[in-house]
């Protein structure tokens, strides 16, 4: 990859976009880890307004920490940021009070943290006009779909999704992210024993990384096994293909129901 390039291509296609749709700069939640400090960076590079948004919901230390130092070397570094810290937690605990217990279950209350932050970073780029920028990488946003329905995935621009993760790295390299970002485990941070996203899914993103780059190249999803993979690679490929069905609602554009014109006359 042309790393230099990259960076340079997605800024431009930033700072285009936001121009044309009348809007004041971009709105992004920053949580610690390699995607957002990527993409808040690249943000930050078009000179327009950015609000980097610190959301903590029972949040661990080091997520918070990692999550504020970028934000404060972003601020720092471009006169165009503003740092927000949003401590969302009391706001999540009432939501915890008042839901019917019986439905609290762990994945429920897990994307109900994603939500909550989805909701808060639109409040703000309501008020200010501003879009917010995803953070979700090609193998999140359209391999295994690991992301969050109108959570984190509810964004209104995706500038890393085309990009691997491994690329995102790249990225993440070239524009100085600190290293404590670019070393941490990658997790989503919306479970309390602060779980990974290798220990959720089984496998690390360099193997669905070639997962999703083997099964491109092939002409049938469910093509017969190749037999000079080894016993890992078809786990993984099975993993891949399990969150791939389950996930595709996600990656897909809402079913309309299609009425027939004679029916609707």
């Amino acid at each position: 990859m042309q790393t230099p390039d990259v960076a340079e291509y997605i800024v431009s296609w930033l700072k285009t976009y936001v121009e044309k749709s009348g809007l004041n700069g971009f709105t992004i939640g920053v949580s610690g880890g390699i995607d957002s400090a990527v993409t808040s960076t690249l943000c930050a590079r078009t000179g327009k307004r950015v609000l980097a948004v610190n959301m903590p919901i029972f949040q661990a230390k080091d997520q918070v920490s990692r999550a504020s130092g970028h934000i404060a070397w972003l601020t720092k570094s471009h006169d165009n940021v503003t740092g927000i810290d949003m401590e969302l937690t009391p706001v999540f605990e009432q939501i915890q009070t008042h839901f019917p217990k019986d439905i609290q279950d762990n994945l429920t209350m897990a994307n109900t943290r994603s939500r909550l932050r989805m909701m808060t970073l639109y409040a703000f780029a309501s008020h200010h006009r501003m879009l917010v920028a995803g953070t979700g990488n090609r193998v999140e946003d359209f391999g295994v779909g690991f992301f969050t329905k109108y959570g984190d995935g509810g964004v209104d621009i995706s500038p890393i999704a085309d990009l691997m993760k491994s690329q995102v790295y790249a990225l993440g390299q070239f524009l100085n992210i600190s290293q404590t970002i670019l070393t941490a485990p990658p997790t989503d941070g919306l479970w309390a024993d602060d779980r990974t996203d290798e220990s959720q899914i089984g496998a690390t993103y360099a193997e669905l990384e070639w997962a999703m780059t083997y099964l491109d190249s092939q002409k049938n999803f469910e093509h017969p096994q190749d037999p000079r993979l080894d016993s890992r690679q078809k786990e993984v490929l099975s993993i891949y293909k399990r969150f791939n069905r389950a996930n595709r609602h996600k990656m897909e554009p809402i079913p309309v129901c299609k009425i027939p014109s004679e029916l609707k006359g």
